[in-house]
């Protein structure tokens, strides 16, 4: 089941450019604010994802340094 959510007072501008970003996806203003919120909402927020690494730091009270995180990010890409 789907429900309509309707957002008042949004400045001109704002609309404007998201309706030429619409445009430009060759998509309607509404499908397009659709398909924005549908992929906000398939990925934790931020705060979220940080507070689990902390817990998981917490409990398990391993650190890894950012020299360590950087070698591992480098060595997937060699």
């Amino acid at each position: 089941m789907s429900v309509v959510i309707t957002v008042r007072d949004v400045p001109d501008a704002v609309r404007d450019e998201l309706a030429g970003r619409a445009a430009r996806a060759g998509k309607s203003l509404q499908e397009y604010l659709r398909g924005m919120l549908i992929e906000s909402t398939s990925r934790p927020p931020v705060d979220d994802v940080i507070a689990r690494a902390r817990a998981r730091v917490g409990a398990t009270k391993v650190r890894v340094d950012a020299a360590a995180i950087l070698d591992a990010r480098d060595a997937d890409r060699r």
